[in-house]
């Protein structure tokens, strides 16, 4: 994989990754005249949970599901000026025009997995899959290093029904300046499991769901299973067989078996209901300074969709939005079975 970084006419920087075989990229200047970025977003503390929340007032604003002929996610062709200045890319990275967190409080940047409009990340291959992952690793280990960053968070929204503004096949990267509130609750529950057993959270749960029922899919470095507890009507979480904190640590062969089990996995979610599936993809990785923290944690991907029947969706009502009590309406079991029985 060849790197190549690059400025957009804000000053945005934008970074492409070529897969191996491609010629020397050539820089394209980006001929648009912007206006000035948008003023920084504001991070509040509610006093009731001590949780923070962003408000970015500025995203109100933001392009909103535009024609496929409007994308700005799309190469720049003819006349047309894209966020990406290039005529053609494999995967790039740039940060984000519309940003949910900017300046001293964080920074959000786009991942194109490709330049086809119209592909999905499960169409895509291992292939690209596997240079997908290079790039989490990447811009996780640049942006970890930015002063005031406490964790990177690399994600996939797909779907309207998620909410995604814009349809090109992409995902998001955001280096937060503190550790969110699920990612301090689960490192509340491995320090209480490591005091109470001795033992480590993550590879207990990995263990007793490897001899279950429902592993979906799995291979010698990654197994793929619903959880017992599943919240959603379709979850699945990704874990390696060896403990790392975050994407950077992975190893070459743990890589390139993650591209390969991935690849399984999305296609199986996009035939259980003979659609796309819409879903988040979450990759959840150590905070970036605290020691201990690290030592408690492990790498995971969770992908969770609110499709709970062909034609159903799962709607967040009163005692998960109000409570925080979630009511999944499928067994985990079944969801387990039913992808592993998915002929691809």
């Amino acid at each position: 994989m060849r790197k190549t970084t690059a400025r957009l006419a804000d000053g945005r920087q934008i970074i492409y990754y070529d897969e191996s075989g491609a010629p020397p990229r050539t820089i394209h200047e980006d001929p648009r005249h912007l206006p000035e970025r948008a003023p920084g977003s504001e991070l509040r503390t509610d006093p009731l949970t001590r949780e923070q929340v962003v408000v970015a007032a500025h995203r109100q604003g933001r392009t909103h599901l535009p024609p496929s002929d409007q994308c700005p996610l799309c190469p720049s062709t003819g006349g047309r000026q894209t966020e990406v200045p290039s005529p053609d890319y494999d995967v790039v990275a740039f940060e984000n025009r519309f940003p949910s967190l900017s300046g001293d409080g964080g920074r959000c940047e786009v991942l194109c997995f490709s330049s086809d409009h119209d592909t999905s990340l499960a169409r895509l291959g291992a292939g690209r899959v596997r240079t997908i992952v290079d790039a989490w690793a990447d811009r996780s280990a640049a942006l970890a290093e930015r002063p005031g960053i406490e964790q990177v968070y690399c994600f996939e929204n797909r779907g309207p029904e998620i909410g995604v503004t814009l349809h090109h096949p992409h995902g998001q990267i955001y280096a937060l300046p503190f550790v969110t509130p699920r990612t301090s609750t689960v490192l509340g529950s491995a320090r209480a499991h490591r005091e109470e057993t001795g033992g480590d959270l993550f590879e207990d749960v990995l263990s007793a769901e490897r001899k279950g029922s429902r592993v979906v899919v799995e291979n010698e470095h990654w197994t793929a299973f619903v959880p017992e507890a599943a919240r959603w009507p379709v979850e699945v979480h990704v874990y390696p067989h060896r403990s790392v904190p975050d994407l950077p640590s992975l190893a070459v062969v743990e890589r390139d078996a993650f591209a390969e089990l991935y690849t399984d996995l999305l296609g199986r979610l996009d035939r259980l209901f003979g659609a796309p599936l819409p879903y988040v993809s979450a990759w959840h990785q150590a905070p970036v300074h605290d020691a201990e923290a690290r030592g408690l944690s492990r790498l995971r991907l969770e992908v969770f969709s609110v499709r709970r029947a062909q034609k159903k969706l799962k709607y967040l009502a009163g005692t998960e939005s109000g409570m925080g009590v979630f009511i999944n309406d499928v067994a985990p079991e079944d969801v387990a079975r039913r992808l592993r029985g998915v002929d691809l």
